[in-house]
This record gives structure tokens, sequence and C-alpha cells, in this order.
């Protein structure tokens, strides 16, 4: 690896893993194997190293602010809850998906968290710069100062509860609270990016640290970006950069239910999503099945009768269904549960079904 190439606090803990270079980090893409890796977080639990990701923390009169910048209504929000969202520009496209976790505290008191990609970290920061009054609120930059682990799967909340002070069994899906591990504070969010159930937990980088060496000694299974990825694929989420960007539209990418025309007032790229909702948008993000090991990739194209007429997003042969799936976006008129288009492998034409999304959803 490059010397250019950032490192968390916790790299010097991934022992063997083998690394590659992600958002100008070095980070750990399998320790194992992703299939291993994968099925624990599916059967067991699993924990991944995302300090990489960027955080940071709003204080003063920051709901009036926010507000105007995604299209999601947050003032329902109560504190120790938190909403996953999208920030928009002018014309409506995606410049990042984030979850905005509500404190507490009323008027100018208020204290909110936000978690955002390490790809984007730059441009979101720039963006809250230029487009939040900084006279009512403080924006703090957290994200080099600090660890995020995901304790992610069916066995999460009983790993992580024997370790940590306070109690976090009771959170809900989309809750966090202040706990403790060593004496130490920790935030602890009932979140993931895996499609089951588990916590990410922010701290201290020292903190951090000795909390990913209690959960490796008792026996959660270190993962990384590949199985990572592959959860989040077979649960139908977005990634940034390739299921999303700054082009397309929460409406074309299926994630319309963060769209809060009726229920907000202005926000940035409001007029688009109105144009949109009204006349209907011309693209979708779809779910693809295909048969076989016929593995659809990134910037496949998308065939209806020998034509090209959209463009795999993400795919991978599944490994918890067996079979390969994908994403991408196809016109709004093939866009229909059941139908079947093509996509074009090393050139040749497959058939792809598009299925209703996630791929696979787990049992609570």
């Amino acid at each position: 690896m490059t010397d250019t190439l950032q490192r968390t606090p916790l790299f010097d803990l991934m022992g063997n893993a083998r690394t590659i270079g992600f958002s100008g980090w070095e980070m750990p893409v399998q320790f194992s194997s992703i299939t291993q890796e994968h099925q624990a977080v599916r059967t067991a639990v699993g924990m991944f190293d995302i300090s990489h990701m960027g955080a940071f923390s709003l204080k003063g009169n920051v709901l009036e602010q926010i507000q105007r910048l995604v299209p999601s209504d947050l003032s329902r929000l109560q504190p120790g809850q938190a909403q996953y969202t999208v920030l928009l520009n002018s014309q409506g496209g995606i410049i990042d998906d984030l979850i905005f976790y509500y404190q507490g505290g009323t008027g100018n008191e208020q204290s909110w968290i936000t978690i955002v990609n390490a790809a984007t970290m730059q441009k979101d920061w720039n963006w809250m710069q230029t487009n939040l009054d900084l006279n009512q609120l403080q924006l703090e930059n957290r994200s080099q100062n600090k660890t995020l682990i995901a304790v992610q799967g069916p066995q999460a909340v009983g790993q992580l509860q024997a370790l940590v002070q306070g109690s976090i069994e009771s959170l809900k899906a989309f809750e966090h609270t202040e706990a403790s591990f060593n004496e130490q504070p920790i935030f602890v969010a009932r979140t993931g990016y895996t499609g089951e159930d588990g916590f990410e937990v922010m701290s201290a980088p020292e903190v951090g640290r000795a909390l990913w060496q209690a959960l490796l000694a008792a026996g959660v299974t270190p993962c990384g970006l590949g199985a990572r990825d592959t959860l989040r694929l077979e649960a139908a989420m977005c990634l940034y950069g390739q299921d999303i960007n700054d082009e397309t539209t929460p409406l074309e990418a299926g994630l319309g239910w963060l769209v809060h025309l009726d229920r907000k007032g202005e926000f940035i790229g409001r007029s688009v999503l109105e144009q949109q909702k009204a006349e209907g948008v011309k693209k979708r993000l779809m779910a693809l099945q295909l048969e076989g090991r016929n593995i659809a990739r990134h910037d496949y194209p998308i065939l209806n009768a020998g034509e090209t007429v959209g463009i795999v997003t993400s795919g991978t042969l599944s490994p918890t269904l067996g079979y390969p799936v994908a994403l991408g976006y196809v016109p709004t008129e093939l866009a229909t549960i059941g139908n079947t288009v093509e996509v074009s492998i090393r050139g040749k034409a497959y058939p792809a079904t598009i299925v209703k999304k996630p791929f696979y959803k787990a049992s609570r």
C-alpha cells in the first residue's frame, strides 16, 4: 500500500487481514473468506471496522437548519431516535446518504450527530458549511478522533450487551443511547448496513481498540469490506457512488419513502422532486435475479430486445441465496416485478428477472 492511504485507529489490530485502498483508506477486505464472514453475520455475529466513515456533531438551532438540506421530515424525531436520509443538490441529485441522530435538547440547545460516507466526507462537510447558517449552530468535524465499530448479526445484542454498561437490549431499530465500556463513554446506535440486527458503536480511539479486542476475545468474527458489500447487496441497500450519486434522485433510486413532500416546507431540490412526483420518473433502480453463475457486475449493460436500456450498478453471487443478484437502472416502462430483461456479460446476453427488493430479509 502507498503511504498516502490513511489508516484507522484499529488498523494494527487487523491481524493478517488482506487490505485494499478504499476511499483514501487502507481497509481490510477480508480476514478469512468473504463467504465465511458473510455467513457469520447472517447466522451469528460479526464486526466491522468502519472508523473511516465521517462523523459530524451539530449543536444549536439544528433542526430548522438541517430540514432545508434533506427531503425527509426530521421534526418528528424524539431524543434517542435517528433517521436515514439523503443530502440533495439543487437538481434533486443525491450528494450522500447519511443518518442524522437526535441526541436531545430544544431550541438553541439541540445536539445532533450525523454519520456520513468516507468517500463523500469532505464534500458533505463543504456542502454543510455552505448551506447551513453557522450563526445558528456549531458544526464540528469529529471524523479523525474516533473509532466506529459495527457489530452485526442475530447474536449481536447478546454479545455486545455482555461487554457494555447500560441497557442496549431495549433499543429499537434506529434508536441510540449513551452507554459505557470499561467505564468510558460510548455512543451506541441500533443501526447497520447488513440487513441484520446489530449496532454501531462510536467511541474515543483507545476505547474502541479495547472494545474490538474484547469482542474478538468473545468470539465475534472480524469481517471486511467484501462481506459488508455482499451483505448490504442482499438487503438491497444502496452503495453511494455506484447505486446512487449526484445525478440520481431518491425517487429514481427507490428511496421515495425518504421524500416527505406533504409533511415539510422548502428544501434544496424540492421543485425537481415535485415535478418527478407529478410526471413520473424515467428510470428506476430495480432488483435483478440471474440464473446459474452469470454474475452481473457494476457497469454491465442492461438490454431489452437487443438494445442497451440501462446499467447494472451492483452485482454479486449471493452467499445466502446461492444465485446471482444485482441492482440496476431500467426505464420505468420496464420496471415491473416479473419482467425479464437481459444483462450483457462479456459480450453475451443472459436473462435477468426483475424481482421485489430486498433479495433477503432477516427474521426478527
